[in-house]
């Protein structure tokens, strides 16, 4: 305490220390803020994987990979299998316009286009996944008669994936350094040909993580799905159209206020399953970036 009135009687007579010691206060403030913050998140974190691993984990078993659902019992497998799939083609959809929407903006930023790309790319992001699902219901599956499908689901979360894949390649490869660029222009090449030559092989792991990122959310999506995929207790059998599709996150949103253990063992099998998948694809999306980053520091 002696100390401590020495210190401030000092700061009163000398301004610079003062604000010294105002600096020094407000930082430890700062630190002890941002401590607790995380401290919170990370238990709050901890808590939500501990409770749907350890639920999850006892709800797993060797039928729920190899049957399908029955009523609110049975296995997950027609799930699972529609999850892969409509994920997996809602990516797909959603690479060519974002990458090419990504290359735009990166290689072409004077172009008249590109405020508006990058203003609507802002705008998409922000919008409810439940209101790109109601869009894609009323246009595809009502208007243009698909019904509940992989098809209109699919397009659904490529809508969704689209701005993440959009502005990740974007950043990616305004990392490339601009010496690429003119040292392939010096050469007489054309500019997308060093686009496509030069840049794009050196942003791949950066567009990469973009894509993975993209793919986690929509594993982990359901409102987009209620409207566009409906629900299906059978397997896929390759159609596009006119045939709803199960998925896991309707089994936890649904099957988790049926009063009956095995629908709430399903519901809990299919939160470990989503959590996973999802925990996976973002492990890989950081490997992906160590690698890019311990490469670019040995280059």
């Amino acid at each position: 305490m002696d100390v401590m009135a020495v210190d401030v009687r000092a700061a009163i007579v000398n301004p610079t220390l003062g604000r010294s010691l105002r600096r020094r206060i407000f930082n430890g403030l700062g630190w002890m803020l941002s401590a607790l913050t995380f401290l919170l998140l990370g238990a709050a974190m901890l808590s939500i994987l501990i409770l749907v691993f350890v639920r999850g984990a006892h709800a797993l078993n060797l039928k729920v990979f190899t049957h399908i659902t029955e009523g609110t019992s049975g296995g997950l497998l027609n799930a699972i299998e529609g999850t892969l799939i409509i994920s997996l083609g809602g990516i797909l959809l959603a690479i060519p316009p974002g990458l090419a929407a990504g290359i735009y903006l990166a290689e072409f930023n004077d172009g008249f286009l590109a405020p508006v790309l990058r203003f609507l790319s802002d705008v998409l992001v922000g919008v409810p996944s439940i209101v790109i699902g109601y869009f894609v219901y009323v246009t595809l599956v009502v208007d243009l008669g698909w019904q509940f499908s992989v098809a209109a689901a699919s397009i659904a979360l490529a809508i969704m994936s689209l701005p993440y894949i959009c502005r990740t390649s974007e950043v990616a490869l305004r990392q490339v350094p601009i010496t690429l660029r003119e040292a392939g222009h010096a050469l007489g090449v054309t500019t997308g040909t060093v686009t496509m030559r030069i840049c794009l092989p050196m942003a791949l792991p950066g567009i990469l993580t973009g894509v993975l990122l993209a793919l986690s959310i929509a594993v982990g999506e359901t409102a987009p799905l209620i409207y566009t995929a409906g629900w299906s207790s059978y397997l896929w059998t390759g159609h596009l159209t006119h045939e709803p599709v199960g998925y896991l996150t309707y089994v936890i949103w649904a099957f988790i206020t049926e009063p009956f253990e095995g629908a709430h063992a399903l519901a809990y099998a299919a939160a470990f399953l989503v959590t996973f998948f999802v925990l996976l694809i973002g492990v890989a999306a950081r490997m992906v970036l160590y690698r890019n980053a311990g490469a670019q520091r040995h280059s």
